[in-house]
């Protein structure tokens, strides 16, 4: 029924165990345990853009907030025009936040493919969708450290027997997966918790929902951990320490640019100010010095002072010409 899923994950992780069991034994458990890593770092990867989007579609929510709460205050019980009015929102702002739930759908799917395909593993099984017979017998030989990954702690001993195991294998191997699995869940959690704003942090359903994702999805790890097939708690592991890193990096990303986008008219209007505050400088300042300072090529003549007396022309002079006397001495006795 969900063979378009189980072929395509079942696939992938036949590639990662080719490429690791070259390097390591195939029937090795760490070759195995790789091959599930990198299941979850191949999907996570083909995921990332909209990974990218749904963060950017959060923190879209994040802002909307306050309109939304004034919506719900102005219409109340009328469901049909708040729903009207939110569309009308959503649709000038370009925001759709069902579209942000895709990386986390398209993760449900993948987790029950996986199970499936853990599950049909099983001694003696011809085939397992793309995996055949050997590769089947590699995988039920594998183990961890004794624990079978295909096996779950809660199994009944003659169940864990005839897969080759016990209880204490499983559970020297499973409760350490579960453990970190829960912390590195919490962790990842609390990292999208800190971006919130306080405005948002202070909504009731807001603080209920931050509850849950700390402490009550991280419980999942611990309470159902048992339930799980070890390579299961190993893609739980892997799924969210790609998360916590994914988010840091998208996270300093979109920071990044909304502080460039947010600096670039700062920088222009200050650039411009600069610029025209330069400009007016350079033209007051040769006004100024004009108007005090000599021009150039001559030399400021002193100020008179005011005990001096002043100069009085000669009859027959133009005021303010000073003759030149110098060819007087030349030619003596000559007048001019």
């Amino acid at each position: 029924m969900l063979d378009f899923i189980y072929y395509p994950v079942s696939a992938i992780l036949w590639f990662w165990h080719e490429v690791f069991g070259f390097v390591l034994d195939p029937a090795s458990g760490f070759a195995w345990a790789l091959s599930v890593v990198f299941l979850v770092f191949t999907l996570r990867a083909l995921l990332f853009k909209p990974f990218v989007h749904q963060v950017r579609s959060m923190k879209k929510m994040q802002e909307f907030a306050p309109h939304i709460k004034a919506l719900q205050e102005k219409y109340g019980d009328d469901r049909q025009k708040m729903a009207q009015e939110m569309q009308k929102l959503q649709a000038e702002h370009g925001f759709n936040p069902v579209s942000g739930c895709l990386p986390m759908l398209v993760q449900v799917p993948v987790f029950i493919g996986l199970f499936h395909v853990l599950n049909g593993f099983r001694p003696g099984a011809p085939s397992n969708y793309v995996f055949g017979a050997e590769d089947v017998a590699s995988f039920v030989e594998a183990d961890l450290f004794g624990a079978k990954l295909s096996n779950t702690i809660s199994q009944a001993p003659e169940m864990l027997a005839h897969f080759q195991t016990d209880r204490t294998s499983m559970l020297l191997v499973g409760v350490p997966l579960m453990i970190a699995a829960a912390i590195a869940t919490h962790f990842t959690a609390r990292h999208g918790v800190q971006r919130q704003t306080a405005e948002a942090a202070q909504n009731p359903q807001t603080a209920v929902m931050n509850r849950m994702t700390l402490w009550l999805f991280p419980m999942f790890a611990i309470i159902g951990g048992p339930f799980l097939p070890l390579a299961i708690l190993i893609y739980w592991l892997a799924n969210n320490f790609w998360t916590l890193g994914q988010q840091r990096v998208v996270y300093r990303r979109i920071d990044r640019e909304e502080a460039e986008k947010a600096g670039t008219p700062a920088v222009v209007d200050s650039t411009a100010v600069a610029a025209s505050g330069s400009t007016g400088a350079a033209k007051a300042e040769p006004a100024a010095r004009s108007a005090t300072e000599p021009t150039a090529g001559t030399k400021a003549e002193p100020a008179a002072k005011a005990d001096e007396p002043a100069s009085h022309d000669e009859p027959g002079e133009i005021p303010g010409v000073i003759e030149d006397r110098s060819r007087d001495a030349d030619k003596p006795g000559e007048t001019r």
